[in-house]
């Protein structure tokens, strides 16, 4: 196989794939309990919200409110209402965003991101597969793990 034919069948396929990625929709949303269509998620969330649960988007540092919560309670995504993290795992990473060192159990899901030229670790909720933050490896014992979250993906509630 010489280099042309090489090229034009890997754009070939590249638009093929790209075609029946448009027409068959988003399989990983298709597998979450908690589905709305885009109308719903717009109408239910917050311009930001929705950008950052459903868009993958990043909220500024150091502007949520939940940086200052520290009350004991849960830690809820925004967008569906399940419980994410307990207020005992939270912890001040200094990074501008909630963090804490552990989920609740079954609460996320993980999958490789590569948005920024790099891998890192997205965290999604486990529900409605809405985008919270990503997790590293710098965090606190027992885990050392910092799951960083953007607070306008979780709402909180007392008790």
């Amino acid at each position: 196989m010489d280099r042309r034919h090489f090229l034009v069948g890997g754009a070939a396929a590249a638009i093929a794939a790209a075609t029946w990625w448009q027409l068959a929709g988003d399989p990983a949303q298709a597998a979450y309990p908690f589905t709305l269509t885009d109308a719903q998620w717009r109408q239910r969330l917050s311009p930001l919200a929705y950008n950052v649960l459903r868009r993958k988007a990043t909220e500024h540092p150091f502007t949520s409110p939940l940086n200052k919560e520290h009350r004991a309670g849960t830690f809820v995504c925004a967008g569906c209402d399940l419980p994410l993290f307990s207020s005992k795992t939270k912890f001040d990473s200094g990074t501008g965003w909630p963090s804490f060192w552990r989920p609740l159990p079954r609460a996320v899901g993980t999958s490789r991101d590569f948005d920024l030229g790099y891998a890192r670790t997205e965290v999604h909720c486990a529900r409605c597969g809405g985008h919270l933050g990503h997790v590293f490896d710098d965090g606190p014992k027992p885990t050392g793990l910092r799951y960083c979250m953007n607070g306008v993906a979780l709402s909180f509630r007392p008790g």
